[in-house]
């Protein structure tokens, strides 16, 4: 039986830890996800799909992992896609898929050069285990006036309050709107829930 990851991918990990763990997933990551009907790249997708006119401006795809979120944003019609991820494993699935503009392998603490992509997706990318909340920031403050986050957070995120606080700092002083937030299926398989947000930046 092949190893497991799911149980393990919650708990906090320096970099190096996290992306070794993620290297070592990579052979088996769609597998152990598809098997427990992982819903959250095609509800993020068809979300921003619904409110975006231009879908040819370019799109980063922030911790694209093996390209299931790039896949979900390129049936839904995007069409200039360029992913980042720590873990050099996970970009080779991602560049077999063809789906892609460019893909790189980034480090902690990444920035998106200011103003180039009009959208960015972070899919199941900031929470626990994952990318931390100020991530959240530092995406935004990338995207242009007018540019739009796509992003979830799963019901593990959600169990720290400090995750939805965040967005809620963000709209409260005006400095985005919250244009979509929907809970919905993440891994029926498992019973886990995420809820899905699009921010527009003022």
């Amino acid at each position: 039986m092949s190893e497991q990851f799911l149980d393990r991918v919650y708990g906090a990990r320096d970099e190096g830890e996290t992306r070794a763990l993620y290297d070592k997933w990579a052979a088996s990551y769609e597998t152990e996800v598809s098997q427990n009907g992982y819903a959250t790249p095609g509800r993020c997708a068809k979300a921003l799909a619904d409110i975006t006119a231009d879908q040819s401006a370019p799109l980063l795809d922030f911790g694209c992992g093996t390209g299931l979120s790039g896949l979900a944003l390129k049936l839904a019609g995007f069409e200039n896609i360029d992913g980042v991820d720590l873990s050099l494993e996970m970009l080779a699935q991602a560049r077999s898929k063809g789906v892609y503009r460019d893909l790189e392998q980034v480090t902690a603490g990444f920035t998106p050069a200011a103003g180039v992509y009009s959208n960015i997706a972070a899919i199941g990318v900031i929470g626990s285990g994952a990318a931390p909340v100020d991530a959240l920031d530092t995406l935004m403050k990338a995207l242009p006036s007018g540019g739009r986050l796509v992003f979830s957070f799963n019901d593990h995120t959600l169990e720290d309050p400090v995750f939805e606080a965040r967005v809620s700092e963000w709209t409260d002083c005006g400095a985005a709107r919250l244009l979509f937030r929907e809970r919905g299926d993440h891994l029926p398989g498992r019973d886990m829930k995420s809820i899905v947000y699009i921010l527009e930046k003022a």
